[in-house]
C-alpha cells in the first residue's frame, strides 16, 4: 500500500507533508500539556513557517487546542486540579474574546490587513 506523504489543504492552497503537520501537533501538544498553555503561540508561528496563510493558520491552530485542552482537561480532572467554576468564567470570557476576534479579522481581511495583523502578534 502506497501512502502519500503530501495532503493537499484547499483553503490554504498548499500542500503539506503529513508527517510534519502531525509532529507539529505531537510537539505542542506535548508542550501544552506539560505547561498547560493552548499551544497558539507556538503552533500559528509554526503553520506560517511551512508556507500556510496566516489566517488560515490562526484559524486551523484552534483545532489543536480544543485538541490539546480538551485532553488535558480530561487528565487534571482525573487529578482533582480542575476548578470547574473558574473553567466556566474562563470559557465564557474565551468565547466571547473570541467570537469578537474573528468578527475583527474580517473587518481586516476586507480591508487586506488580516495578514499583516497575525504576522506582527
Amino acid at each position: 500500500m502506497h501512502v502519500p506523504w503530501y495532503l493537499y489543504l484547499p483553503i490554504a492552497g498548499s500542500s503539506v507533508n503529513i508527517l510534519l503537520v502531525l509532529s507539529l501537533g505531537l510537539l505542542v501538544g506535548l508542550l501544552s500539556g506539560i505547561f498547560g498553555v493552548g499551544g497558539g503561540f507556538l503552533m500559528t508561528p509554526l503553520l506560517i513557517m511551512i508556507g500556510i496563510p496566516p489566517t488560515v493558520a490562526a484559524a486551523s491552530d484552534s483545532n489543536q487546542i480544543v485538541g490539546a485542552s480538551t485532553s488535558g482537561t480530561i487528565a487534571h480532572f482525573r487529578l482533582g486540579n480542575v476548578d470547574f467554576k473558574m473553567g466556566i468564567l474562563l470559557l465564557i470570557g474565551g468565547v466571547t474574546g473570541g467570537t469578537v476576534g474573528v468578527q475583527i479579522i474580517k473587518i481586516l481581511r476586507q480591508l487586506g490587513n488580516a495578514d499583516f495583523l497575525i504576522k506582527i502578534t
